[in-house]
């Protein structure tokens, strides 16, 4: 099979093809495991966390890529819910151990044996790759591979994070930085909260009007000062400047998620300008986002199917893989990115 390959630590401002392409023998589908024709994989930033040694390192080689939709073609003993054929997704979460207090509690996102795809095990940026049958989800029909792609990690965590702001409909929300996550936060939002009022807050002049295009309320840089303070708010940005910005623009009581597994860079001299009253005072909260759960991606899932949520996509081949990278480091975006495995 093909496969593009990860074999260690790369600077992305210094390389611009980390990734190698290999032509790989198709693994084989274990107990309670199912193989997979990969026809669609999502390009996340996270991938360029693990390139530049941001998370937990895997073994090197690895294959990336944890946003994809594939077909079962050939099931391993004692697989009983899936059968040759049906298309299944794979997000972030590979496995976990299922017996620990977050694994029973629908938390497996938590769990100390969690598993993720594409880093502890291979993942979608190749033609085939191996999944336990617990762990793939059935996709609705109403999506074709490339925009349910995006679906399982930016989709899934972006519904993660928006539950745990607390919002209520009324509340004004506020999206910090609006790439793939962002933008389908944006719609799921307005769905479910429809007389709340959506601020983005992004550099791009480009992304702004996006947002403006899918329903914001209103839209600036990060550090201009909305019409309105803001009840809660989910930052996707990989700096903590616009966290900072952010707990400005928080009414009392609000609170803002970070939806990011790494920032970038340390921004010790930005952290060294906190301010109590300014940042956190009158019961200000900062929450962080791990990872993701089962539930998240299922709920998810069936949630973006009423809607229904079209995510914006830019699709490449599996060959291209290093280019839609190292357009993602250089903020060159608009919705998700996409590769097409399956021409």
């Amino acid at each position: 099979m093909k496969a593009m390959i990860l074999d260690g630590i790369y600077n992305m401002n210094e390389v611009d093809n980390p990734l190698r392409p290999e032509d790989l023998p198709t693994p084989e589908p274990k107990e309670g495991e199912v193989l997979l024709r990969v026809s669609a994989c999502g390009v996340c930033h996270t991938e360029l966390d693990e390139i530049e040694g941001r998370t937990p390192p895997p073994d090197f080689p690895v294959i990336l890529g944890h946003q994809v939709i594939g077909f079962v073609e050939k099931k391993g003993k004692n697989v009983n819910k899936l059968r040759e054929g049906e298309r299944v997704g794979v997000g972030w979460i590979y496995s976990s151990c299922g017996r620990c207090r977050f694994c029973k509690g629908g938390n497996e996102n938590l769990c100390e044996d969690f598993k993720a795809t594409g880093r502890d095990a291979n993942g979608g940026y190749a033609e085939f790759m191996v999944v336990k049958e617990d762990f793939a989800f059935k996709i609705p029909d109403v999506f074709t591979d490339i925009e349910a792609a995006p679906l399982l990690c930016a989709g899934a965590i972006g519904y993660r994070s928006l539950r745990l702001t607390g919002i209520e409909n009324g509340m004004n929300l506020g999206l910090i930085g609006f790439g793939a996550s962002a933008h389908i936060v944006l719609q799921m939002a307005r769905f479910k909260y429809p007389d709340s009022r959506i601020f983005v807050f992004a550099r791009s002049e480009g992304e702004r009007r996006f947002s403006l295009e899918l329903g914001a309320y209103w839209a600036g840089d990060i550090e201009d000062m909305p019409p309105e303070k803001i009840h809660c708010a989910i930052d996707t940005t990989p700096v903590w400047l616009p966290v900072m910005e952010g707990l400005k623009k928080l009414e009392k009581g609000g609170r803002l998620v970070i939806n990011a597994i790494r920032k970038e860079t340390l921004d010790r001299d930005c952290l060294l300008n906190l301010d109590y009253p300014t940042h956190i005072w009158h019961e200000k909260e900062i929450k962080s986002v791990a990872n993701v759960a089962r539930n998240d991606i299922g709920e998810f899932l069936e949630l973006s199917s009423q809607i229904p949520i079209k995510p914006e996509v830019q699709v490449y081949r599996l060959e291209d893989a290093n280019m839609a990278l190292s357009e993602l480091k250089k903020r060159k975006i608009r919705g998700a990115k996409v590769l097409k495995i399956i021409e």
